[in-house]
């Protein structure tokens, strides 16, 4: 899997990888170069999560070409209108994040009736929130939506469905990691049982020297032997 790091710098977007092989951006709390974001272009094709959170973003009308993105952040920007661009340029969206923009009339919401596979969309902090029969006026305009603001058209909650935060891929890393370490362990211990049996031996093969010789009493034989155990001893 390749893996890239990216950011941005005096409003432009860069990376340290292939375009393509990028999955996930994001650009929060980065300020956009006059209510845009210099670099981020179609090359992105494989783009599923892009998240532009407090830039400063006026419009989404220089988002490009982006079949793959799923889920898409923009909370607390300054964005008022302009949303027909997302039918055109995001057609796969299941996940929008308008929450703390200027968005003031349910009208302004039309345009992502041409979002079929929209299931998803936050408007926390949005003055449109104030209307009345709010909830009810934009479930009625998007009939494809599961969830406005967290909530179904019952009040029930949305589920947390992030895998990330579930932590799956974990364990199987450490149970590779963990096994690997466990053959290291049984060989190093299993090279340190034959290094004591030829200590062993030798042992028994000098003592039987020693014996046939007639090596006085008074030779000390573990300052000898040292060297068996301890490479770095002398006699």
């Amino acid at each position: 899997m390749t893996v890239a790091r990216s950011g941005v710098r005096g409003g432009r977007v860069w990376h340290d990888g292939v375009s393509s092989a990028i999955k996930e951006l994001v650009l929060d709390n980065c300020r956009a170069d006059d209510g845009k974001i210099v670099g981020l272009s179609s090359d992105f094709e494989n783009l599923e999560f892009l998240s532009m959170i407090n830039i400063n973003l006026l419009s989404v009308s220089n988002l490009p070409k982006l079949n793959k993105l799923r889920k898409l952040e923009l909370s607390d920007n300054r964005i008022s209108g302009g949303l027909e661009v997302l039918a055109e340029r995001t057609p796969n969206l299941t996940h929008l994040n308008l929450s703390g923009n200027k968005i003031k009339d349910i009208n302004t919401l039309e345009p992502l009736k041409k979002l079929p596979n929209l299931r998803s969309l936050d408007l926390f902090n949005c003055e449109v929130t104030m209307l009345l029969n709010y909830r009810e006026s934009v479930f009625g305009l998007l009939p494809q939506l599961t969830y406005l603001d967290g909530f179904d058209a019952d009040d029930q909650e949305a589920p947390d469905s992030d895998p990330e935060a579930d932590g799956e891929g974990l364990e199987d890393d450490y149970d590779e990691n963990g096994d690997e370490g466990e053959e290291e362990d049984e060989d190093e211990e299993d090279e340190l049982d034959e290094e004591v049996v030829d200590d062993d031996d030798d042992e028994e093969d000098l003592d039987g020297e020693e014996e046939e010789e007639g090596v006085d009493d008074e030779v000390k034989p573990l300052e000898c032997l040292s060297f068996l155990v301890a490479p770095s001893g002398t006699c």
